[in-house]
């Protein structure tokens, strides 16, 4: 009898301690929802206003521009994105990427075959991330620094062994690759940078290595006492990044039938702000490359609104810093939340007085 009455209260009381109530349960459901969705809440809300701005936005053209612009600094924010989430930085990307146009513009023209060229422009791209790994893991250069002394050192290098203004590209197979070919329907510059995006993201959330990453991010000293290689997965992100710098720049120099030691010029600060618009702290531990490619369609859609509108380059610069600021504060400051509570307590002190 003792257990049959100990067993009854318990059994009644339970779903009254456990069950939530239908308006908490909407509440937590957008506070979870809204953070991973307000980008593409957001890069709606920007074609929309696109389309009401000027009606040459929404035409096929015009997307094809977007895309092939975007698709440079997409490839280089899903490696800025892995060296970000460790907490570190890399500013050399655009460098790299210039370095990588003259690289391939003169294998072309020396008549090396585009293939070969291709994997030579990637492999010396590569060993420059590689160097940067080994300043900031063996000789623990702190990466802003490292990275700002590998920018210095391939720009001079590019200008160096560019020898004149501008070298042309006229390789077909080179161009057809890079820019004017296609692929299952989609231009190959699109069909690249989504290729590199899903496995990006594969590889942050399937695989060990990702995770590791995020750990290394979140707080590296625990990372390493915990058994994880950091020294070893530092040097790969860093030459991941290498590499994808030099792809973007074999992008660029497809597109802009060139090779130039000038051609890079800002895309490392494209790119980094991209990945912090698409959420990414600058402290590390957070974010997904899907994201980070959805940031830079944000700023590629508007700075491609303003070109229609005819704003000049300063306003230009004002907007998207300004952008930038909304972005990480909805995103990395918890502006999401911090609203969300703002908007909870003082309606919630309304409805407690208007009930009292």
């Amino acid at each position: 009898m003792s257990n049959t009455t100990l067993s009854g209260p318990e059994s009644t009381d339970a779903p009254e301690a456990t069950a939530t109530p239908p308006r908490s349960a909407v509440r937590d459901a957008v506070r979870r929802i809204l953070p991973k969705s307000y980008l593409l809440l957001v890069l709606i809300a920007i074609i929309i206003v696109g389309y009401y701005a000027s009606a040459d936005f929404l035409t096929v053209r015009n997307a094809e521009n977007v895309i092939a612009a975007a698709s440079i600094v997409a490839v280089l924010a899903v490696g800025q994105f892995f060296v970000i989430l460790t907490g570190g930085i890399d500013l050399s990307v655009g460098s790299i990427l210039a370095m990588s146009t003259v690289i391939a513009a003169l294998t072309l023209q020396s008549g090396m075959a585009a293939g070969l060229s291709i994997a030579f422009t990637l492999f010396c791209c590569g060993i420059a991330g590689l160097i940067n790994g080994l300043l900031v893991v063996w000789l623990r250069i702190p990466p802003f620094i490292a990275t700002l002394a590998m920018m210095s050192a391939v720009k001079g290098f590019s200008y160096i062994i560019q020898s004149t203004s501008l070298i042309q590209i006229t390789n077909n197979t080179f161009i057809d690759i890079f820019a004017r070919g296609t692929t299952l329907g989609l231009q190959n510059p699109t069909l690249i940078f989504l290729i590199v995006m899903i496995i990006a993201a594969l590889v942050a959330k399937f695989t060990t290595f990702g995770r590791s990453l995020y750990a290394i991010g979140g707080n590296p000293e625990a990372a390493r006492l915990s058994g994880l290689p950091v020294g070893r997965n530092l040097i790969v992100v860093y030459t991941l990044s290498g590499l994808l710098a030099g792809l973007a720049g074999l992008i660029a120099a497809a597109q802009l039938r060139q090779g130039s030691s000038l051609i890079g010029v800002g895309y490392e600060l494209d790119a980094i702000a991209a990945v912090v618009v698409g959420g990414a702290s600058l402290m590390g531990g957070k974010g997904d490359p899907i994201s980070a490619v959805i940031g830079v369609f944000v700023l590629a859609t508007i700075i491609n609104i303003m070109n229609l509108v005819g704003i000049s380059s300063e306003p230009q610069l004002v907007i998207k810093g300004a952008v930038i600021v909304i972005a990480v504060f909805l995103s990395s400051a918890g502006g999401v939340q911090r609203i969300s509570g703002f908007f909870r307590t003082h309606f919630g002190r309304r409805s407690a007085r208007a009930a009292s």
